[in-house]
């Protein structure tokens, strides 16, 4: 799995400098951030509601457009599939860190 998305971003790199002539993802770093953002919003809500549907074939559909519009903030953001590994190999090394809930006292 890891190297189709190393290559999936390799993909997404070589868009952002040499846009094919119809490329969508040439078309998302032309338009910047803010379009990328809104791609990943429109996404996640998607996948959220295909989830909830229970829709396991949806749910891949959308999961996967997610994944790829995340892939492209990150090449925008300047942050690496290696990066996000490395800080999820960090993460891994804790146990225990389950965060207690607060109460708040919705009265006041």
């Amino acid at each position: 799995m890891q190297d189709e998305f190393k290559a999936l971003y390799a993909t997404i790199l070589s868009r952002r400098t040499e846009s094919a002539e119809g490329s969508y993802t040439g078309y998302l770093f032309a338009k910047g951030t803010d379009k990328i953002l809104k791609k990943c919003g429109e996404e996640c809500a998607e996948t959220i509601i295909a989830a909830k549907n229970g829709d396991k074939n949806e749910l891949i559909l959308e999961l996967s457009d997610l994944f790829f519009h995340l892939h492209v903030l990150m090449a925008q953001m300047d942050v690496s599939p290696d990066d996000i590994a490395a800080e999820l190999a960090k993460r891994a090394q804790k146990s225990g860190n389950l965060k207690q809930m607060r109460v708040t006292d919705k009265n006041t």
